[in-house]
């Protein structure tokens, strides 16, 4: 082995099956040959067993396995001073934590499965870390000295001493209501410490579900109540674990407004986030976390918001002089070009009639519009506005009240639909779900070329369904949605549970923009698909909200308001940039 290196075996309990090839594990290994105890599956053990000591790197062990249980990732030998957590043999490792300060917001950005969970309960004081020592872990003392001469020995000193309270927002909004009984109103007079609910509610929208059971309350609704839970609590640690999922573009800088609200002099806040804009509009300053996914995780030193955003978007590490990534991520975006006569005429056009639908007290009025069959178009628009209202009613699952013009009737489509919550209700594994929902797609060359590879699924197909993370079931439920032979595919919040490098390649195909306006809940329109940089501009001045760009990629950062370049962006008339 490399003196400049380190190796780190990584097997996967959902995948290794040591009863099925417990022999053959054994002998696909060279070092076994020789009489050495490399791998060692016990015919009581429910995984194998990979001594990294004696593991030389062969790789033949990763071939062999069918279930592709094994990893064998070679690391920089200095790593291993810097482990700050290990859950046990041949599993996750964290190297180094994040760095928070009294009176900031300390932001953390990186892809799913790199640790970032893992930080918050070390911070919060959760999770005892044990420096990469599971089997025979340090006491406190021990623990304050390896911290001893940075900012984490004062941090981990006043947990223990002063028995700080920390609070953790859950990131898996989804699974409240099994732990939280009682309505939105009830809940939060339990947890009000600060006199503060009347006020939050307020701000966070919860009055008009006040009087409602958690169980019933949508992805947003949820969001916003466990936001405004954290909130009325006293404590020193406030944590938000990505805190604008299912939220709309308004409601998520009122959210982070609500975060920095809770900034005291000796107080902490510590957020996870892939919005890059909403993390850079609330943070301080950015720790990025780099790695590889459900094998180990390495946490960089403190930088400023800018800069850090655009160290994890380059995949460079100055300080480092280290590459995480093979590209890096721009957000370069600019005008579909016009297409000529004679594509135009090859199109398939759709066009729906004027028409309106009431349901309650809310009103939804739909305006004449067309698209064509080579378009990705997005319905653009505050939680509460008859997104997915309007796209029932194109797809027949509802009748509309009225409709205008006798010459245009509602045509009929066949819809493939991604809701906004994902229950993982399948009794058995990705594969089997894939071969009986869209057997032919998933099977067909070009579909794992254009889906299921940039999804990353292959590394799914063995994982019980109902054992899959948030942005894992997100990325499965995508792959059936799109598998499916349809007329018009109504994908609701695809980017809940995603890391930022996903995101921003699903960003990429946005072409037409649908701009809802109105009052939430009561009156609102639905204007006809027109250009992004018009339909951008519209909705952003209905939210009073002005975007500029960053000059290295091109990434949208959201002005603070009434600054220098706020007013004179809405001045011009200019809320949204494209590129040149």
């Amino acid at each position: 082995m490399s003196e400049r290196l380190t190796r780190i075996a990584i097997v996967s309990s959902d995948r290794c099956k040591p009863k099925k090839c417990r022999q053959e594990c054994k002998k696909s290994c060279p070092v076994v040959k020789t009489g050495k105890l490399c791998i060692e599956v016990a015919p009581a053990s429910k995984i194998a067993f990979i001594s990294e000591e004696l593991c030389i790197g062969c790789g033949i062990c990763v071939k062999k396995c069918p279930f592709e249980a094994i990893q064998i990732i070679n690391l920089p030998k200095d790593l291993d001073k810097d482990t700050t957590h290990r859950y046990g043999p041949n599993t996750f490792k964290l190297h180094r934590l994040p760095v928070p300060r009294p009176g900031q917001v300390l932001g953390l950005v990186g892809t799913n499965g790199i640790g970032k969970s893992t930080a918050l309960k070390v911070l919060a004081g959760k999770l005892k870390p044990n420096l990469g020592r599971f089997n025979n872990p340090p006491d406190w003392q021990e623990i304050l000295t390896y911290f001893r001469g940075s900012e984490l020995q004062n941090y981990f000193t006043r947990i223990l001493e002063d028995n700080l309270k920390a609070i953790i927002k859950p990131q898996y909004v989804d699974h409240i209501p099994k732990a939280v009984q009682g309505n939105v109103g009830q809940v939060l007079d339990q947890k009000d410490e600060r006199d503060m609910k009347s006020e939050l509610c307020a701000d966070l929208q919860l009055n008009q579900v006040i009087d409602r059971n958690v169980g019933d309350l949508s992805g947003g609704e949820l969001q916003r109540f466990a936001i405004a839970v954290v909130a009325v609590q006293n404590a020193e640690i406030y944590m938000f674990d990505e805190p604008s999922s299912y939220l709309d573009v308004k409601q998520r800088l009122k959210a982070a407004q609500v975060v920095r609200s809770l900034l005291r002099p000796n107080s902490y806040v510590i957020v996870v986030e892939h919005d890059l804009s909403v993390l850079d509009y609330l943070s301080d300053f950015i720790c990025c976390l780099y790695g590889k996914p459900g094998a180990y995780g390495v946490v960089t030193l403190p930088f400023s918001v800018r800069e850090g955003i655009n160290i994890f978007l380059a995949g460079f590490v100055p300080t480092e002089n280290l590459r995480f990534r093979d590209e890096s991520l721009t957000f370069k975006v600019a005008e579909t070009p016009q297409e000529s006569a004679e594509e135009i005429e090859t199109y398939a056009r759709y066009k729906y009639p004027t028409m309106t639908k009431t349901q309650g007290n809310f009103r939804l009025r739909v305006v004449e519009g067309e698209f064509t069959d080579s378009q990705i178009i997005v319905m653009l628009g505050e939680n509460g506005t008859g997104k997915t209202t309007f796209i029932r009613m194109l797809a027949g699952l509802l009748k509309p009240d009225s409709v205008e013009g006798s010459d245009v009737e509602i045509p009929e489509f066949n819809v493939s639909y991604k809701p906004q919550k994902i229950s993982p209700k399948f009794p058995s594994t990705v594969r089997h779900l894939l071969h009986s929902k869209i057997r032919d797609s998933y099977m067909h060359a070009q579909f794992v070329s254009d889906v299921m590879k940039p999804l990353l699924i292959e590394q799914l197909m063995d994982q019980e369904v109902v054992n899959l993370s948030g942005g894992e079931l997100q990325r499965v439920a995508l792959c059936l949605c799109l598998g499916k032979p349809a007329d018009i595919y109504l994908i609701d919040e695809p980017s809940a549970y995603l890391d930022s490098e996903q995101r921003i390649v699903a960003s990429k195909v946005i072409k037409r923009v649908i701009v809802y306006e109105g009052r939430p809940s009561l009156d609102c329109i639905a204007n006809s698909p027109q250009s992004l940089l018009t339909g951008m501009n519209l909705f952003l001045s209905h939210l009073d909200i002005t975007f500029r760009r960053d000059p290295t990629n091109f990434r949208p950062r959201i002005n603070k308001l009434e600054s220098t370049k706020d007013r004179e962006q809405k001045s011009a008339g200019s809320y949204y940039y494209l590129d040149d």
